[in-house]
Parts: structure tokens; C-alpha cells; sequence
């Protein structure tokens, strides 16, 4: 059985603009460019240094000096990528030339009501906007939507995301400012490749915690139940702090349906930012035994030319709009806003035992 474990290209691929030079500019964004063969045409960062370092480092002829200067290229000659921390990202907008496209880093702001004023100000300023939920690209992720959309595991009954890992959360030194940050930040990943799968839920049942190990940050262990009503269920749990090797931690994906599963492994979550190995099997009822399929790729870098390409022939093709368009995004805040709603609250109470 032949899988497809990539995005259409574009034909003629615009030149990009990316604002924003840290670990995940250079760790993602430049050497999935590099392997599609997307040409970066410059770069800006606040940290002129870093933007430097990232220009020799991949061979990007042009460091801006100043962010009014990196954006006033004509919006419709260039892609923008916007890599910068959520609660920068409005701001930033503000500045782009009307009609641009631009595919900007998860999150869509850091809360509900930023996502609305940025999803608001994409309306009023014709912006061609993207956000990048590269998740939905890895190749195991359009391994799995294919199987499903081909009917052969039949009826979705269960997603099942489970994620121990140790996250090394000191290299993103900003997130202790967020007033927010596991679900936003991380488990928003699999809210919205769930939300791809099978749509929104009816609502959310959520918990997300601190950790000893990362006191200043607002959170890092999650848990997550999408109701999907009496018949389906999807469930995320994810707990950083499993110090102790990685013989038992685990980054998977099950997903269950009424003829067949699913369960593929992200293995970039596991020993951060090396990784491990990542695998996707399948079993079908009335067949012995599981099936592979050799993966051409991870999520790290290759889902990011997938998120990349989707903007880019949107350029070309403006009836192809991406799966990850603003509209849909601000959707997916709307459950990650639930589950922070959810999470406030401490539960149902132990009913009275003397009654």
C-alpha cells in the first residue's frame, strides 16, 4: 500500500521574509527551506547577532536592521514568516502590507481575546494568514489522515495522545513570561491535528498543572478529554519532567476506529532536540499482526515545508486556501480557551457520604 508523506509543491516558490531568528527558526524553518528548496531572501531579529549567526549559517543574503525594513518588501512578491513569541505576533501583523501572505508560528496568540484581534485585524487587512500547526504535515500525520479518509480503519471510536517525555523547557527562556503555556504552547499540537481528524468537540473536560522541576513556568503536565458525544472520544496527556531516561518515556498516537488502528510514535519529543526514532503500524481486524510503513521523513524538519508549501501555492493558487488559514486556527484556540476555562475549575465535589 503507497502512502503520500508530503504536501503538493508549489510551482515557482516566492522568496521568504522571516521575522524572528531563534531555536526554532534555526532547528526547523531553515533546514526544511533548505531541503525544499525555498529561497530565504532575508532575515530580522531583534538579537541582530542571532539573525547574523542564522544568515552565514545558512547562506541568507540579507540581515535587516530593523523590522519596518524587513517588511516593506511588497506583500505580494514574498512570503513572510513570522517566527516570534505569541504575544508579539499582533503587533507585528500591524506592520505587514496589506493582501501579504504570511504563515506565523503557533500559537495564534497567547489567549482567546488575542486570537480574536488578530484573526479580526487578517479580515480588515486582507491578510493571506496561516498559522504554522506543522503537525498536521509529519508524515505520519498524512500517513494516518490517509488511512482514515480511505475508510479502512472505519469509524473513529478513540484518539488516544499520551506524551512522557523530558522537555528541556530552558531553551525558550520566554515562556516564563507567558501567562499561560503547556496547552498553548505544546498540547495545542494535538488539539488541532485532532480537530483536522474529526472536527470540534462539543466541549472539554481539562487539567493543567506546574511541575517542581520548572517552577516558573505556568504549567507543563496536562490532561485533556474532547468530547465527541457517546461514540468518540479523544484524550491528551502529556507530562516534561520524566528525568529519569527515556527507556520509559513515550510520545504516541493511537487511533481507534470500528475495522482498524493506528499507533505511530513522534520521536522528536523524546531526548529533545535529538530525538528518537519515529514508526507508524497499522492492524486491521480479521489480519494477524500489525504493518508498518517506512517513513520518509519526522516532524522536525520536514512537517515545516509542508506548512511552508501549503502558503506558498495559496500564492498561486488563491483558491487553495490551507487547511491551517486563520479562520481555522482561531478555531482551534477556541478549544484551547476551553480547556483553560475547564481547568479553573476543581471538579465535581465528593458527594455527601451521610446522605
Amino acid at each position: 500500500m503507497k502512502f503520500q508523506q508530503s504536501v503538493a509543491m508549489p510551482k515557482v516558490p516566492r522568496a521568504i521574509i522571516i521575522v524572528g531568528a531563534g531555536g526554532i527558526v534555526r532547528h526547523a524553518h531553515l533546514p526544511a527551506y533548505r531541503l525544499a528548496g525555498f529561497e530565504v531572501a532575508g532575515i530580522f531579529d531583534v538579537n541582530i547577532d542571532s539573525a547574523k549567526s542564522l544568515a552565514a549559517e545558512f547562506n541568507i543574503p540579507r540581515v535587516f536592521d530593523n523590522l519596518k525594513q524587513a517588511l516593506g518588501v511588497p506583500g505580494g512578491e514574498v512570503i513572510f514568516d513570522v517566527a516570534l513569541p505569541a504575544s508579539a505576533v499582533l503587533e507585528t501583523l500591524k506592520e505587514l502590507p496589506d493582501q501579504s501572505f504570511v504563515l506565523v508560528q503557533k500559537p495564534m496568540g497567547e489567549d482567546l481575546t488575542q486570537a480574536r484581534a488578530i484573526r479580526d485585524l487578517c479580515r480588515k487587512k486582507g491578510l493571506r494568514m496561516a498559522v504554522n500547526f506543522q503537525l498536521r504535515t509529519a508524515p505520519y500525520c498524512l500517513i494516518a489522515k490517509q488511512i482514515i479518509a480511505d475508510g479502512l480503519i472505519g469509524e473513529i471510536l478513540e484518539i488516544d495522545v499520551k506524551v512522557t517525555v523530558q522537555t528541556p523547557w530552558a531553551n525558550w527562556t520566554f515562556l516564563e513570561k507567558s501567562p499561560r503555556m503547556e496547552i498553548v504552547y505544546h498540547s495545542i499540537h494535538y488539539i488541532d491535528f485532532i480537530r483536522s481528524l474529526v472536527g470540534n468537540p462539543v466541549g472539554v473536560k481539562a487539567n493543567t498543572i506546574i511541575h517542581p522541576a520548572s517552577p516558573k513556568l505556568h504549567s507543563s503536565r496536562s490532561a485533556i478529554i474532547m468530547n465527541y458525544g457517546r461514540n468518540q472520544r479523544a484524550q491528551i496527556v502529556t507530562y516534561h519532567a520524566h528525568d529519569f531516561g527515556t527507556e520509559f518515556q513515550e510520545s504516541q498516537i493511537r487511533i481507534e476506529g470500528t475495522k482498524g488502528a493506528i499507533v505511530f510514535q513522534m520521536g522528536l519529543n523524546m531526548n529533545y532536540p535529538e530525538g528518537e526514532s519515529d514508526f507508524l503500524k497499522y492492524a486491521f481486524k480479521g489480519k494477524v499482526g500489525w504493518m508498518e510503513v517506512p517513513l520518509e521523513g519526522s516532524w522536525f524538519p520536514h512537517a515545516f515545508i509542508g506548512t511552508m508549501a501549503s502558503v506558498q501555492r495559496w500564492a498561486e493558487d488563491e483558491s487553495l486556501i490551507p487547511g491551517t488559514h486563520f479562520e481555522d486556527a482561531f478555531q482551534t484556540m477556541q478549544v484551547v480557551e476551553a480547556c483553560y476555562i475547564d481547568a479553573e475549575s476543581p471538579g465535581t465535589a465528593l458527594p455527601d457520604g451521610n446522605r
